[in-house]
């Protein structure tokens, strides 16, 4: 855990931790760099025995650690297009000693530039004196150092990729992606959203200090607090209505719940949508279309048990159509906001996930109270 290895490292000298960062891939020694201070970082990378580890290490630094450049590591098997098979074998000797697991040997012309990968089957099953021009692929999928860890796990996802290859502008290769770092990465990115689904706006955990945590839940607590405060105020202009019939008000938090339940279950949906970048890229209209006809089908069936409910209750036939036109309004306008909220986020650039949470809740919590007493003015 970083939190752990930052504080057990620091029991250690500068000497001791380049023993330890020359045993690691380069892109897991730039992670644990760079959770130390500066002099610290300096003073391991020039104890590093290993002085191909500590350039490759240093031209990892200078990428974001969510791109594709912060991802991939430096180690891996690569060999020039004029090479033969025999050549090639005796270079995956030499070069596998710094390389953990060999996925494929990546082929190369004179300038670097990634021509293609040729993998170990057909480099053992090649005749005597072949050359590497005559067994290599050239349908080679590779990402750029820019591309977001999103990208890089979306390619690897579509055409089921144990590693892909890194190349600059240029088309020159330059590092190596493996599956593990991909899964490290979802799986961060998967506890960031969690976090911003249930209102937490900065990355924390359980052994964080207790003014981080603090910091970390308040904002979007009190956001819900003012939405319920604005809430309060739409049930407060009726309050003449309540007065006359107070069973009105034994209603407000099935309102309340309903609309916070269909807005969540929506926004769910569409931000694993937005997600999936594999799946099948319909339209907005056609989204729309399609959430507007199950939260039709939804919002009937609910209505339905809602006016069962208040009969079976022993409430008026006229509070019963009530609640079933009120729930039936909530589950439809619920939905919409559940589905059109992180659509507009995501086009905005924005992480769609923060739309699940409060935001969404508190909302429709606005929107609910609002349609319920109006339709409690209009029929009552």
């Amino acid at each position: 855990d970083p939190t752990d290895r930052k504080q057990f490292l620091k029991n250690f000298s500068s000497e001791e931790i380049a023993k330890y960062v020359d045993c690691l891939d380069s892109d897991d020694a730039v992670d644990m760099l760079n959770e130390q201070p500066v002099d610290i970082r300096e003073e391991v990378i020039a104890f590093l025995e290993d002085r191909e580890q500590a350039r490759f290490i240093i031209d990892l630094m200078h990428y974001d650690e969510d791109c594709a450049g912060g991802l991939m590591q430096k180690e891996l098997v690569k060999i020039n297009v004029k090479q033969s098979v025999t050549e090639c074998v005796e270079e995956i000797r030499r070069q596998a000693e710094d390389v953990e697991s060999v996925y494929s040997v990546y082929v190369i012309d004179d300038e670097g530039t990634l021509l293609g990968r040729v993998s170990l089957k057909k480099i053992i099953l090649a005749k005597r004196g072949s050359k590497i021009a005559d067994i290599y692929t050239d349908d080679i999928v590779s990402v750029k150092t820019t591309a977001t860890g999103e990208e890089v796990a979306d390619v690897m996802q579509k055409y089921n990729l144990e590693a892909i290859p890194v190349v600059n502008i240029q088309g020159r290769l330059l590092g190596l992606i493996t599956i593990d770092d991909v899964l490290d990465f979802i799986t961060e990115q998967a506890h960031e959203d969690v976090q911003a689904m249930a209102g937490i706006s900065e990355d924390v955990e359980e052994d964080d200090s207790i003014w981080k945590l603090v910091r970390s839940r308040l904002p979007w607590l009190l956001v819900g607090m003012t939405g319920s405060f604005m809430a309060a105020e739409i049930i407060g202009q009726f309050n003449d209505e309540v007065a006359k019939i107070p069973t009105l008000a034994a209603f407000i938090p099935l309102i309340g719940s309903t609309g916070g339940n269909v807005g969540i279950q929506s926004s769910a949906l569409i931000v694993q949508s937005l997600a999936d970048k594999s799946g099948i890229d319909t339209s907005l209209w056609s989204r729309l279309q399609k959430v507007l006809l199950v939260s039709l089908l939804n919002g009937l069936i609910a209505a339905s048990f809602a006016f069962l409910g208040t009969i079976v209750l022993e409430h008026s036939s006229a509070i019963s159509m009530v609640m079933a036109l009120s729930i039936f309004s909530i589950v439809m306008l619920a939905s919409l906001m559940g589905t059109i909220t992180p659509l507009v986020l995501d086009r905005l650039k924005i992480n769609p996930a923060v739309a699940s949470g409060p935001f969404i809740t508190t909302t429709n919590d606005l929107l609910g109270y609002g349609v319920y007493f109006l339709i409690v003015y209009m029929l009552l």
